[in-house]
């Protein structure tokens, strides 16, 4: 039972609720198993996860295969060794060391003389792998996915891989003894140990290879689209595969396409040309067609394909792989981005890419990842920036099925680097390229969370041309505003423009709060400030930081596609989940979610779905009442709705309370409602006045009865000794309406095949791993992870002064064959449909009217006046200090109306300037600029004119005005400007004339 109109999971097609016995292809609504596994014996593919053991210490011979592991601890991959103290631990205080895996599997029968690959989709930081003791390889970067070819190490019978991981935080690279800049205690949670999936490959000795730069120095499949119509559906299909001989003998090969829409029905067959590949060699094959009735994958429409393409010898299949992908279209020109020929702002989340759980850290199920990134779609936001590092392939393929727009990054700081660790760095974002190329959620590539010399964007660029020159996506980096080699940029924080390429911000919005903290009226009464903390920022109740959400938004919005020539791309508001990483406030753990560390959802996560709903314009409206509805009689407060609609009214049992004082666009303030108990409804209303959106909320009454719901996959809950299942707990009253005031301890008792991992909460250690721990405001989570053996499983929750509740759930078995499985992570999870696909028309109706200027001219340092126009928010006009020659002046081409002025002060954050605006010498405007983070909109009555005139009427003012906002490094913002200065300096300025 959630709040009233309160919108809190995935998009409903895909997650709902599972309790029952159903088998796996009944729960299967959108895709077909697709397990990567063909019919004919060319090519297996097989979860190695289950069933390895682990200890953590550095035992000598733990390589030999005869070495005794029978006291280690049983675990099935992905698992982080120290996953016990994710969020109850900080990110500084995480474990480190050594320790060591080790797995027994039987390779299947009929695998003689063929080929043998193990894939690991990433390891902590540095992994010495071994097979029946022979050394294989050393893997050390922490994040990218690598693989080894085992071929001439396996047997027959049993065979043992046994992997020395080592994730101390100050690795150094063995051959260079470098370190490795994305190896960071801010930003980097240290999750040690097998942390991501891992696979084995059996292919026939002729075969296409696996995407896996490192060590295999393969690249593996590549399936692109071009000549795409959208309109009509069409577009040419392309797909190549790199292919290696490894027979004695030379081979004439024959390659076949096949593309299965995802209810598994075939949509085009096409062939390429044989080629006869002498032993040793390595040809690409490639073929393509023009395909029709083609969907086009979108926001929020995860639209997917399988393409296999298969080699031939002499008409027999000899190996077949099967890539998921999808189709869609790309532009990034004039400011804006485009997606299938429709203007899209970006508007999500710049997300830890370790976006960890508690006691679970990074390592979770595929299903998880679906429930976490499809509440970002769920929400309204379309897209998500990995901060700092390449996301793991789970994820990457998760944004695939909810229709999530990625921006990938491959690893490093907060800074350019030179030399061995720029190379690191390269080499991860190729190994990344050549990894997730087919992935159609990646749109950007980010070579770096600052920015990066021309010299290295241009590498980056020409990996990118190499490895992946048709999949329409752009390369970019933070902050490089005025690069002519950057397709991309944007800066933290502060709100940018361009005519040319697309600049959005890369994370906005740092403010920190529990979701436990309503307001300074509610249990436990939090003022914001309290606790401690950096600043009043780092420790904000609910109210607070869900207005900041929406102002913060307001001020991309403003600037979006549609607004002039010079236009804002979007932002990503930081972060989405609260992380166990770099923190600022009162907690051990970062608390700028939208959602708490359970993915239960905070009021900043309504706000952003009421005013997100639109590719660039508002499509549909909504609106969200901040807070709830119980309080003390005789609480007078300020009610606030975030809607986008035109006007809210207010009503209390049905009497109207008047419109809300509208601010930002989007925040509606009540000023003074004194409470009573009942309902309490929101109603937005249309520029025409019509009823566009509603919210309430109402008075739930005495606490009597705990409720349970169990959230499990949409494919059940496996057995296999690393699936989990979210129970959701709820406090509520005789009608089953959940208490929003509810801090009640809930004890927990656990029977049947499961293990207690459960959530988290304002405590002793944060409640990590206690079977005892409270709602906050009457609802919390806990997750319970299966074993190896089925069953099952109950859970009963009590509370003192409460009805108890209980809850049985099934965990289904896994076939598994000499620790080798063909249920492989993600098999069989539905993809999200529920936005549809791209709609038609335009996604924005121009709102102004820019005005073309044909001169500017200075009364000092005239020639730098140009800058002040040019379209680059790093070159700026300055004048002299002398007041009298302290102004520009813009000509137009011809006389216009003119009522705005948009503009960036330089220092803007810190300086404030005292100016006043003329029209053709006539005064329609003065006051005070600057000091945003964003650009001011001077806007005064339509006054028709040739020229405008900006002109300093003061000294400048320096203090800043977000003082707040403290770095990474722990320092607040220092301005280099000095106080009282007779200059004005203007890095940008547009005019404007009437909406048209």
């Amino acid at each position: 039972m959630a709040l009233e109109s309160e919108p809190v999971d995935p998009p409903s097609d895909i997650y709902k609720y599972h309790v029952t016995n159903t088998s796996i292809d009944q729960r299967v609504q959108f895709m077909r198993d697709s397990s990567r596994t063909s019919e004919i014996d060319s090519r297996e593919t097989y979860s190695m996860n289950p069933d390895w053991r682990v200890h953590v210490g550095d035992p000598e011979d733990a390589s030999r295969p005869d070495f005794d592991d029978a006291e280690w601890e049983r675990v099935s991959l992905p698992h982080a060794w120290n996953e016990d103290e994710a969020f109850r631990e900080d990110i500084y205080g995480l474990s480190t060391g050594v320790a060591w895996y080790r797995k027994t599997f039987t390779l299947p029968a009929g695998a003689a003389d063929t080929k043998t690959f193990v894939e690991f989709e990433g390891v902590r930081q540095a992994a010495e792998v071994y097979c029946n003791g022979e050394f294989v390889g050393r893997h050390e970067n922490g994040v990218m996915a690598f693989g080894f070819d085992l071929s001439d190490l396996v047997e027959p019978g049993e065979n043992v891989l046994a992997v020395r991981v080592d994730n101390d935080w100050e690795y150094e690279e063995a051959s260079t003894g470098e370190p490795y800049q994305w190896a960071d205690h801010n930003f980097n949670a240290n999750y040690g140990g097998i942390t991501k999936n891992v696979k084995l490959h059996v292919t026939d000795r002729l075969y296409q290879t696996l995407p896996l730069y490192s060590w295999l120095g393969t690249t593996g499949v590549y399936v692109y689209a071009e000549d795409i119509d959208v309109d009509a559906g069409t577009a040419t299909i392309n797909a190549e595969s790199e292919v290696r001989n490894e027979h004695a003998g030379e081979r004439t090969i024959g390659y076949e396409v096949e593309v299965r829409d995802p209810d598994g029905d075939t949509v085009a067959e096409f062939d390429g040309n044989e080629r006869s590949v002498p032993p040793g060699a390595t040809v690409t094959m490639d073929a393509s067609a023009t395909v029709t009735d083609l969907e086009f994958w979108s926001w929020g429409y995860g639209y997917l394909y399988d393409v296999e393409t298969r080699l031939t010898v002499d008409g027999e299949v000899v190996d077949s792989v099967t890539t998921q992908t999808g189709f869609r279209k790309t532009n990034f020109e004039n400011g804006r981005i485009e997606l299938n020929d429709r203007t899209i702002q970006l508007k999500g989340y710049a997300q830890r890419t370790t976006n960890e759980w508690p006691a679970i850290g990074t390592s979770i199920p595929a299903w998880l990842s679906d429930f976490s990134n499809g509440q970002m779609v769920a929400g309204n936001a379309n897209a998500v920036r990995w901060m700092h590092i390449t996301p793991w392939k789970q994820d990457v393929e998760s944004c695939d099925r909810m229709g999530l727009i990625q921006i990938l990054p491959a690893g490093d700081a907060e800074s350019d680097v030179e030399g061995r660790q720029w190379e690191q760095r390269a080499e991860l974002m190729r190994d990344a390229i050549v990894y997730n190329r087919n992935n159609p959620s990646v749109l950007f590539y980010e070579g770096g969370n600052e920015e990066i010399s021309p010299a290295h964007m241009r590498e980056l660029l020409a990996l990118r041309d190499q490895f992946d020159p048709h999949g329409g996506r752009a390369m970019g980096s933070r902050e490089m505003l005025d690069s002519d080699v950057a397709e991309w940029g944007g800066e933290m924080l502060y709100v940018n423009k361009s005519a040319d390429k697309p600049l959005f911000a890369t994370e906005y919005n740092r403010g920190e709060g529990l979701r436990r903290y309503w307001d300074e009226h509610s249990p436990p009464y939090h003022e914001d400030g309290s606790g401690e903390g950096e600043s009043a920022w780092y420790n904000q109740n609910q109210d607070s930081f869900a207005v900041d959400a929406a102002e913060r938004w307001y001020e991309y919005w403003r600037e979006r596609p549609g607004t002039g020539r010079r236009v804002n791309a979007g932002g990503m508001s930081i972060i989405f989940s609260d992380s166990n990483t770099h923190y600022r406030g009162a907690e051990n753990y970062r608390r700028s979610g939208e959602v708490d560390p359970m993915r239960i959802p905070k009021d900043a996560f309504r706000a952003h779905r009421a005013i997100w709903d639109g590719w660039v314009d508002i499509e549909e409206a909504h609106a969200t009442i901040l807070g709830h509805w119980n309080y003390e009689p005789d609480t007078i407060k300020d009610v606030t709705v975030v809607s986008s609609a035109d006007s809210v009214e207010l009503f209390r049992n049905g009497d109207s309370l008047g419109y809300g004082e509208r601010s930002d666009r989007f925040v509606f303030t009540f000023e003074d409602v004194e409470w009573e108990s009942g309902e309490l409804r929101a109603v937005g209303y249309g520029e025409a006045g019509e009823q566009v959106c509603e919210d309430v909320r109402k008075t739930a009454g005495e606490p009597t009865a705990i409720e349970l719901t169990p959230i499990t996959a949409p494919t059940g809950w496996r057995a296999d000794g690393h699936d989990l299942a979210l129970v959701e707990v709820e406090v509520v009253d005789a009608e089953g309406q959940r208490s929003p005031i509810a801090f009640d301890e809930i004890e927990f008792e656990l029977d049947g095949p499961a293990e207690w991992r459960g959530g988290i909460a304002k405590g002793p250690e944060n409640y990590v791993l206690s079977t005892e721990l409270p709602v906050e405001l009457g609802v919390n989570r806990v997750q319970i992870r299966s074993t190896r053996e089925p069953g099952t499983v109950g859970i009963t929750a009590r509370s003192e002064g409460l009805e108890s509740a209980s809850v049985d759930l099934e965990t289904q078995p896994i076939e598994e064959t000499g620790g080798l499985t063909s249920h492989l992570p993600g098999d069989g999870l539905p993809v999200n449909l529920e936005r549809g696909p791209t709609p038609a028309g335009p996604a924005y109706e121009d709102t102004r009217r820019p005005l073309s200027v044909a001169t500017a001219t200075a009364g000092s340092n005239p020639d730098d006046a140009g800058k002040a126009i040019d379209d680059n928010e790093r070159s700026t006009w300055k004048s002299d200090e002398d007041p009298e020659t302290a102004w520009i002046r813009f000509d137009l081409e011809a006389s216009a109306a003119i009522s705005e002025v948009k503009l960036k002060v330089a220092g803007h954050r810190t300086t404030s300037y005292p100016i006043r605006v003329a029209v053709d010498n006539r005064e329609v405007w003065s006051g005070e600029v600057g000091r945003t983070l964003a650009y001011d909109s001077i806007t005064f009555d339509p006054t028709e004119g040739r020229t405008l005139t900006i002109a300093l009427e003061g000294v400048t003012s320096v203090e800043d005005a977000f003082g707040q906002i403290v770095e990474i490094t722990g320092e607040r913002h220092h301005s280099d400007r000095e106080d009282a200065q007779n200059y004005l300096e203007l890095m940008e300025v547009e005019l404007y004339g009437p909406e048209p």
